[in-house]
């Protein structure tokens, strides 16, 4: 006599509610099976249930999986987490006792089984023990987009999906940077996904969808809705900027609109994308124009609709007033700079002309961004760990006299030195004479980290002494990490040597 074959588990996608848009392969497996299994809440209604009933039989076998708890607290030993894992264990047990006794099992779900579904939970628990389909749906967020009409990613965008019950800070950070977004699970969440929205700096271009497809639907401008009328089925939906009004092109220069305006100079950090922040990362997709020097500007990735204004390396003043006046006429602007904007770079230029007629009243806001020094530190070990200085060796601002005074002081401090540009092709001489000068008063076995395009595809990091530094090796993609008496170079058990300065200084 042959062993008994176990029966079938089915995950079946009803889609986003309209029962029309069950997929054919949805509607023959619930046809088919023995067991009809769905969840619901304590007050026994399930909306699984009701957009798959015109497909249910009598002789269906029905599995009603209550929650014990959903929003309301608990007296579980275990708590909510506790709770729940007690029941996912209990359904999963009841669901394989049918499967056992052969009966095919179809477990229906909202949407997507796999996508923030109840199914998974039993997935996840029967899956490796019995013969299983997912039959997949339309997703509430695809819902939720064709009822709004709109685009929701397009050409190279990134679509963001995130669920209302992350943190407010982390809603803020990843919708700052998002190309795209649906929040899901509003409801309770609303308000924190409201200000989320705001904090970013998105929430005028967020839609709210509830109830997609289905009889109660409604759609309207996130920032006009009642929170008090929020249900959990419900979405916050940031659609395609690509085509995304950026203000008219009317007669002010540069085609610009005519309405306020404000400039943003936002770091970039040493290299590419993964040293940008969320907010540089969003401040970026948020801008209008973007002006820059053109090595810096094109680590930005092109988006339609913004309008790119590259310039030389050696135009600070002219860039941040051509920035000025683009925001004086309604355009938002980001100014990149590489690093942080703030250490020898683009805010203090954009903060002069800004604090100049006629653009006093233009709001300008810095972004910092990741700088060279602590990222060249950073791969060297931990040369910054006690009290440093940062100096520009270039002499194009300012008198090699007032850069010669200042390497004595803080030399004479002992202080661990972030050497700025260093050398490029008409200054050639300064990095030796800096050498000279800091072995007036630090040893010839100083360490020094040289470190060239970190982040970038050319990235080296050296470490030489001090006594050894030699000029040639340094150009204007190099910066130069001299460490105090008390920096050390320790050769680690992997073969690595580390840079460190110890946090303790001894007493004199």
């Amino acid at each position: 006599m042959s062993e008994q074959q176990t029966g079938r588990l089915y995950g079946v996608g009803l889609g986003p509610g309209d029962p029309s848009l069950m997929t054919v392969r949805a509607v023959e497996v619930i046809a088919a099976a023995d067991v009809i299994a769905y969840h619901s809440a304590r007050h026994g209604r399930s909306i699984a249930r009701s957009i798959a009933e015109r497909h249910l039989r009598p002789d269906h076998i029905e599995e009603r999986l209550v929650y014990p708890v959903t929003t309301e607290t608990t007296d579980h030993p275990g708590g909510y987490r506790g709770a729940m894992e007690e029941f996912y264990a209990d359904a999963a047990a009841r669901l394989a006792a049918h499967l056992d006794a052969g009966r095919t099992v179809a477990v229906l779900a909202e949407g997507d089984p796999l996508f923030y579904g109840s199914y998974m939970h039993m997935h996840k628990r029967l899956a490796d023990r019995y013969p299983t389909e997912v039959i997949p749906g339309v997703t509430s967020v695809s819902a939720a987009a064709a009822r709004l009409g709109t685009p929701l990613v397009e050409g190279e965008e990134v679509l963001t999906v995130l669920p209302g019950t992350l943190p407010e800070e982390e809603l803020t950070a990843r919708l700052a940077t998002a190309d795209a977004a649906a929040v899901m699970k509003l409801g309770r969440t609303f308000p924190t996904v409201r200000r989320a929205l705001e904090r970013s700096g998105r929430l005028a271009d967020a839609r709210y969808v509830e109830r997609a497809t289905m009889n109660a639907e409604r759609t309207a401008p996130l920032a006009e809705v009642d929170p008090e009328s929020v249900p959990y089925f419900s979405m916050a939906v940031l659609p395609s900027r690509v085509d995304a009004p950026h203000g008219d092109d009317g007669d002010a220069p540069g085609g610009v609109s005519g309405g306020p305006g404000e400039v943003v100079v936002v770091g970039l950090g040493p290299a590419g994308p993964l040293w940008l922040t969320p907010e540089a990362r969003g401040e970026l997709a948020a801008a209008e124009d973007l002006v820059g020097y053109t090595t810096y500007l094109d680590r930005v990735p092109v988006r339609p609709g913004q309008r790119r204004h590259a310039s030389d390396n050696k135009v600070e003043a002219v860039r941040a007033e051509f920035a000025l006046d683009l925001a004086r006429h309604g355009r938002r602007v980001a100014v990149v700079s590489s690093g942080d904007p703030g250490v020898f770079a683009m805010a203090t230029a954009v903060l002069e002309a800004a604090c100049e007629d006629p653009y006093r009243e233009v709001p300008v806001r810095i972004v910092p961004g990741m700088t060279a020094a602590h990222a060249a530190a950073a791969r060297a070990g931990a040369p910054l760990g006690h009290d440093y200085a940062v100096i520009s060796l270039s002499d194009r601002l300012k008198p090699w006299e007032v850069i010669a005074e200042r390497l004595r002081a803080a030399a004479a401090a002992d202080l661990v030195l972030a050497l700025y540009n260093p050398g490029s092709r008409s200054r050639v001489w300064q990095v030796g004479k800096a050498r000279e000068l800091l072995l007036e008063h630090r040893a010839p076995d100083t360490p020094v980290v040289l470190g060239r395009d970190i982040g970038g595809p050319g990235e080296r990091v050296r470490i030489v002494r001090l006594a050894d530094l030699d000029p040639a090796q340094v150009d204007m993609r190099t910066i130069l990490l001299v460490g105090s008496s008390q920096t050390r170079t320790v050769r680690r058990g992997d073969g690595t040597d580390v840079v460190w300065t110890p946090r303790r200084y001894p007493e004199t």
